[in-house]
């Protein structure tokens, strides 16, 4: 799910290996963020990995984008943070920006330092 979300937001393969992919989720994630995941009947359909003041990462099957899962994983990032977010997210993923914009976050910069050598948004979102 992670990888397929992934892909199909940027339009291009995912650079690390499955292998590296579980060893990144087991290793380094799961020690530097909460972890949540959302499950239908037979698998993942949505994860976030947050902590008090970062979403390092926020994927939702694409065959269930739409459906609010991404907002109710958000809104729990917001309500166990201090009170501020920052993420990124890719500038070829307008799906990913009207999400965040419409869920209160700002840009805050702009650039290319990610593994992809993309152009990447980054915002901020601050509780009122």
């Amino acid at each position: 799910m992670w990888r397929l979300s992934k892909e199909k937001a940027i339009g291009q393969k995912e650079i690390h290996s499955v292998e590296n992919h579980l060893q990144f989720l087991n290793d380094v994630l799961t020690k530097q963020y909460q972890v949540k995941v959302v499950l239908d009947e037979e698998s993942v359909i949505g994860m976030i990995a947050y902590n008090e003041e970062e979403v390092s990462q926020l994927y939702i099957d694409p065959a269930y984008q739409g459906l609010g899962i991404g907002q109710m994983l958000l809104k729990e990032a917001k309500n166990n943070s201090s009170g501020t977010l920052s993420l990124y997210t890719f500038e070829v993923n307008t799906l990913a920006q009207q999400f965040y914009e419409k869920n209160g976050f700002r840009i805050m910069a702009r650039g290319t330092e990610n593994e992809e050598n993309l152009p990447d948004i980054r915002y901020e979102w601050e509780r009122e």
